[in-house]
């Protein structure tokens, strides 16, 4: 068995924890993601992933397993990396895995046009893991979404972007011109992982119940399997898709909002954090709602000119 292999395929279905949509982010079909799913926890004697008809969880040995899944998986890519590009300086970058793939690729094409003596390598993953992996010297800088609870890192400009909701385009409500979080009620609610987001989940969910929606039960992931086959609603920025509706929300009751993050300031860091702004608001639509620093201070700011300190 090619453990390497079957850990980016348990990495991809604990992070979607949803069999179909890890698949087409794999590129391949669901029947054999399953099977292979199943051969590695045979392989490890242990069960990974609680399943049932309505949702994906996983076990306490599958929420062990994945921090160390990801850093293997990371190390085994940087391998190649270095096999094929030699010793060259290499920015290890974070960013969400619903950030978006002509996001990333803006980023990439970017950040190689201005630096071309240095290459990004972007790793898909939650806040909470960032954080983590920017403590242990893992991954260079992030994008994070706040709230986040950061000691000792240093957060960069804050952007903002107005959330709406995201129906299956047969819903009723996709007829309306605007949504109340209250017209919502009854409908089951789609958002990133509770582990991944903390604040985000708390601060969302306090959000729905001080305007009359109740969630009878919260879904976790990134895909939108859910949300077009009308089982789930989901909150977002305006996104065109087949057989998707996406409405505004009266009052404009709930915001994104990210920045980077980082322990340790480069030139390297500094240019990404610059590159990250302008991309954000060109191809994601963000805008300012203020600086920040390591968190609860004021961002520093190296002597060097262009590194943040």
């Amino acid at each position: 068995m090619d453990l390497v292999r079957h850990l980016r395929y348990f990495v991809a279905v604990a992070e979607e924890l949803h069999f179909g949509n890890a698949a087409i982010r794999l590129g391949m079909a669901q029947p054999p993601l399953s099977q292979r799913i199943k051969r590695l926890e045979e392989e490890l004697g242990v069960r990974l992933f609680d399943r049932s008809a309505r949702q994906v969880r996983l076990t306490e040995a599958g929420r062990l397993l994945l921090g160390e899944a990801r850093e293997i998986v990371a190390r085994v890519e940087r391998l190649h990396e270095l096999a094929r590009g030699g010793a060259g300086t290499v920015l290890r970058v974070g960013v969400p895995p619903d950030l978006g793939a002509a996001v990333i690729a803006a980023l990439i094409a970017g950040f190689r046009e201005d630096h071309p003596e240095v290459r990004l390598a972007p790793a898909e993953t939650w806040t909470a893991d960032q954080v983590t992996a920017l403590a242990e010297g893992a991954i260079d800088v992030g994008i994070v979404r706040h709230p986040v609870t950061a000691p000792g890192l240093h957060l960069g400009q804050v952007l903002a972007r107005r959330h709406g909701v995201l129906l299956a385009e047969d819903d009723p409500l996709a007829d309306a011109a605007e949504v109340h979080l209250a017209d919502l009620a009854g409908r089951e609610l789609l958002m990133p992982p509770r582990e991944g987001e903390p604040g985000l989940h708390a601060e969302v969910l306090a959000e729905c119940r001080r305007h009359g929606y109740v969630p009878p039960q919260v879904h976790e992931g990134a895909g939108l399997g859910l949300v077009l086959a009308g089982a789930a609603v989901a909150f977002g920025p305006r996104q065109e898709q087949p057989g998707l509706a996406w409405r505004p929300l009266l009052g404009s009751p709930i915001t994104g909002r990210v920045s980077t993050a980082w322990r340790t300031g480069t030139a390297e860091v500094a240019a990404f954090a610059e590159l990250a702004v302008r991309i954000l608001k060109e191809r994601a639509g963000m805008v300012d709602e203020g600086a920040g620093g390591p968190a609860g201070t004021a961002r520093r700011v190296s002597r060097r000119p262009g590194v943040l300190a």
